[in-house]
């Protein structure tokens, strides 16, 4: 406009006063342009985002339940799987298919195997995450699908592969699932699970921050405390899915003794006196 505008008012086809109210046009024309360039890409990831919402939306969800610990019993529940078979959707192999085995009530039970052979998925099953395609579960000789959602995982403890940790203070994460819990219990688990001497060196004890996610806790740190908040609801089951894998050779020795509930392990490593379901 200006290259163009100026050839002309330099051959006197138009004054200059032409030129310049063209060029104040352009000026007040340049925002809202701007602003329907801007609104035009706000409107494409707002639908997206409204896509996505709507895909969530489309999930599965679990039918609604009130969450409050339900504990009956003291002693340890056992594991049974009568001929389970299960996949992710219709036309979907199967990750596990036709499968038997048996966990006593007490003890530590351990499956190996390798990366994607369907370790975390036997955990998945037993709380409940997914539903099995065929068979049953029972728990404490008990089909899970006749026990009340918040009774059954009220019974299990579960420490899962990226040990979570909630931002906050160390206190608030142990006590996230036991609000009841006393002082001597949390000191009892601390000393269990070698976080006594993590506390001590904290500036505010149990009531120090940690982090969003926990990252002023190392990984082996941040394992343990995972751990600690499972031992203290004192679970009649207890699942871990590689929960040592990020605590050294001593630390992971300390949480070896065989404990006094029942506990299912997934690892590569065998632990002593450990049961190896195949199928």
């Amino acid at each position: 406009m200006l290259a163009v505008g100026g050839a002309r008012v330099a051959s006197g086809d138009i004054p200059v006063s032409t030129l310049i109210a063209f060029l104040l046009y352009l000026f007040y024309l340049m925002e809202p342009v701007y602003k329907l360039v801007e609104a035009a890409s706000q409107y494409q990831e707002g639908a997206a985002a409204i896509s996505r919402i709507k895909e969530v939306d489309r999930l599965a969800a679990e039918p609604p339940a009130t969450y409050k610990p339900v504990r009956t019993e003291v002693r340890p529940a056992s594991v049974r799987f009568e001929d389970v078979s299960f996949r992710y959707g219709p036309g979907l192999p199967y990750i596990h298919q036709r499968v038997d085995f048996e966990v006593p009530g007490a003890g530590m039970t351990a499956f190996i195997g390798p990366s994607g052979a369907g370790k975390s998925t036997v955990f998945s099953l037993i709380e409940r995450f997914y539903e099995t395609t065929g068979g049953r579960i029972l728990v404490d000789g008990r089909d899970i699908r006749q026990w009340p959602l918040s009774e059954l995982r009220s019974v299990i403890g579960y420490v899962e592969q990226d040990a979570p940790v909630l931002a906050g203070t160390l206190r608030e994460n142990l006590v996230f699932s036991a609000p009841g819990a006393t002082d001597d219990d949390i000191r009892a688990v601390l000393a269990r699970t070698r976080l006594d001497t993590l506390v001590d060196r904290l500036p505010h004890g149990l009531d120090t921050l940690v982090g969003h996610r926990g990252s002023k806790l190392s990984g082996g740190e941040r394992q343990r405390v995972t751990i600690a908040r499972a031992l203290l609801r004192r679970p009649r089951l207890l699942l871990l899915d590689e929960a040592t894998s990020q605590l050294d050779a001593f630390n992971e020795a300390a949480l070896r003794p065989q404990p006094v509930w029942g506990a299912l392990s997934d690892s590569f490593r065998p632990c002593g006196g450990a049961r190896w379901p195949r199928r």
